[in-house]
């Protein structure tokens, strides 16, 4: 049954009753902090999910090239490093207890103050990085903190993206959900600029000496400041117009709430939880392998300079910046589906040419190999943030969106880097990770191929019915 079907004569002619939900026409739209416009939402979703793929980033750089020094000194060196990993790979592991908990709340009290939450929860985290004492000062208790505040990272930004990918679908009424979901999904290549760019900037001013001493606390206590800046943005933002006309409109008709919305989503919208899973599992394996990847083969295994494969990295993540959008505004005029899909067979193809033009060792190719990848992987990752919440019904799609979209963040780019160096060890050939590359994303291409196109349903409408098999 249609949540829309009932709200009060709001509904709209043509293109934009079909691309958006009729509800936003509604007074409770324009409550609660002022009233939402597009600029407004795409603002306040841009930048504070920018924000905290930024913290998220500057501890993953901090965690090679700091951490293992001052927070793991007993150990050697590779022991260090690994431990310093560690405690990144705990930030991917939470991020499902983080969409869970907060999709929960975003679900039953609305998404506009858990995106708040969500904002303060990740940069308080963060800036507190920035203030903790070393193994040195306080011995144990230091790693023991820095693994609580990652874990504090990871429940934060597994809440943040389900709620800005849903403020900025939910709100609009152009029929873009397309384009504007396609600029939350830029905020990650953004956030890792950012911050990668603010620790080079800090190491190439600083001798060693104090860098290790002070230097290396700085991108975090930024932080402070940038979710200042987030939070008075987030905090003009009204809430949801598609939620709030779907609060009115159980209300009038005396619907009980979903008392557990996590329960829902695995009893009624198992193949939507799988879909999503399995239509973004692909995507993020192939961003660690077109954009990382190189840091690893090219340095260790093909010989190349470490300079080359961290300008290639960068001029990638800019390539990808481009094109997320240009591919998210194709999605709303050819559907997600057409774009996923070809995204996804574009991979699978350009993995072992990419691959070749590695193994050329030739610098041009080298530079230019992660870019075009990046920009391959773009049509699979921008259409994504429309996609998957489209999947399911208001009451439930904080939960779903955000649960699908991390547990395939846990088994995509948690696992990743180690499956890839492992297929390294056993073959010595970059071409076995092009195989495993390409096998996730012919799972993908199944998982898109059996949704059925939202791109033109009213965002209100979405998720109404079981997701598979019906096109």
């Amino acid at each position: 049954m249609s949540i829309n079907s009932q709200t009060q004569g709001s509904q709209t002619q043509g293109k934009q009753t079909r691309n958006s939900s009729s509800d936003s026409t509604q007074p409770g739209s324009t409550k609660k902090g002022g009233g939402n416009s597009m600029k407004r939402v795409v603002a306040a979703s841009f930048v504070g999910t920018t924000l905290e793929y930024y913290d998220f980033f500057a501890y993953s750089t901090a965690a090679s090239i700091v951490f293992p020094a001052l927070f793991f000194p007993g150990s050697d060196p590779a022991t260090g490093l690994l431990l310093a990993l560690a405690t990144y790979a705990v930030g991917y592991v939470v991020r499902p207890l983080g969409a869970a908990i907060f999709g929960h709340f975003g679900d039953k009290i609305g998404r506009k103050n858990v995106l708040v939450t969500t904002l303060l929860l990740m940069g308080l985290a963060s800036a507190a990085v920035g203030l903790l004492p070393t193994y040195q000062n306080v011995g144990i208790w230091a790693p023991i903190l820095l693994v609580s505040l990652r874990f504090l990272q990871g429940i934060g930004i597994g809440g943040e993206w389900g709620g800005a990918a849903l403020m900025v679908t939910e709100s609009d009424k152009s029929g873009r959900r397309g384009l504007f979901g396609s600029l939350v999904q830029s905020a990650a290549p953004t956030g890792l600029l950012l911050a990668t760019g603010i620790f080079t900037l800090m190491t190439s001013i600083l001798a060693k000496d104090a860098f290790l001493a002070w230097g290396w606390r700085i991108p975090f206590l930024i932080s402070f400041l940038l979710v200042a800046i987030g939070l008075y943005i987030r905090m003009k933002l009204a809430e949801s117009p598609v939620f709030e006309a779907a609060e009115k409109k159980a209300e009038e008709q005396k619907q009980g709430e979903t008392k557990a919305p996590l329960l829902y989503v695995f009893k009624h919208y198992k193949k939507a939880l799988a879909v999503a899973v399995g239509a973004r599992i692909g995507s993020d394996i192939a961003f660690y392998i077109f954009a990382l990847f190189v840091l690893v083969y090219g340095t260790e295994h093909l010989g190349l300079p470490k300079s080359l494969a961290l300008a290639a990295s960068t001029i990638s993540a800019v390539a990808q910046m481009i094109a997320i959008p240009l591919f998210g505004a194709l999605s709303d005029k050819v559907g997600r589906r057409p774009v996923m899909i070809g995204g996804a067979i574009g991979g699978i193809i350009y993995s072992f040419v990419f691959i070749a033009m590695l193994d050329s060792k030739v610098p041009f190719l080298v530079l230019i190999a992660p870019a075009i990848g990046l920009v391959v992987v773009a049509a699979m990752y921008a259409p994504v943030a429309s996609f998957i919440p489209e999947l399911f019904p208001t009451k439930v799609r904080y939960t779903g969106a955000a649960v699908g979209f991390q547990l395939a963040g846990v088994f995509g780019g948690g696992f990743a880097p180690l499956i890839a160096v492992e297929l390294i060890a056993l073959t010595t050939s970059g071409f076995s990770v092009a195989g495993y590359l390409s096998a996730t994303l012919l799972l993908m291409v199944y998982c898109v191929f059996i949704a059925k196109e939202t791109s033109k349903i009213a965002m209100a409408d979405a998720g109404a019915k079981a997701p598979a098999a019906t096109r």
